[in-house]
């Protein structure tokens, strides 16, 4: 059963003339449903039972193309490999120094950071976003043992 948010991306990709293969379908559902902002290898190692001939560039190549399509986000960080993410509205992210794990959270009281950031520096803001790092329960529960 697809999410009405993956049927929408589905949709928006039709809308573009952009071609659905199965691969790349699977790739929109696997993202729109893993929910763990995976990596392109992630999503390559997990699929790749069900499609033996997909190489990792093919995924690489149909993230782009969700990208350019604004239906994925690509997280850096620092060196680690580019995580995508599915949500693309605005929101913020946890993430486990243990594991990686990131988690999205949405606090509205920070909306207003970009107004604040032009009102003191005088830039006209285009974006921003957030980080919290710490430990997920995962790895909590492990290290108390």
């Amino acid at each position: 059963m697809e999410s009405q948010e993956l049927r929408e991306a589905l949709q928006s990709l039709k809308s573009t003339k952009v071609r659905m293969t199965p691969q790349r379908h699977a790739i929109l559902e696997y993202l729109f449903e893993a929910q763990i902002h995976p990596t392109a290898d992630d999503i390559y190692k997990a699929l790749e039972s069900r499609f033996p001939n997909m190489s990792v560039a093919t995924v690489y190549n149909n993230l782009r193309v969700f990208k350019e399509a604004g239906l994925v986000r690509e997280l850096t960080y620092g060196d680690s490999s580019s995580r995508f993410d599915s949500n693309t509205s605005d929101h913020y992210h946890v993430i486990c120094d243990g594991c990686g794990k990131i988690v999205d959270f949405h606090y509205p009281g920070l909306d207003e950071v970009e107004t604040l950031a032009e009102h003191v520096a005088g830039f006209k803001v285009r974006t921003h976003r957030m980080e919290v790092y710490g430990t997920c329960p995962d790895c909590s529960g492990r290290s108390r043992h």
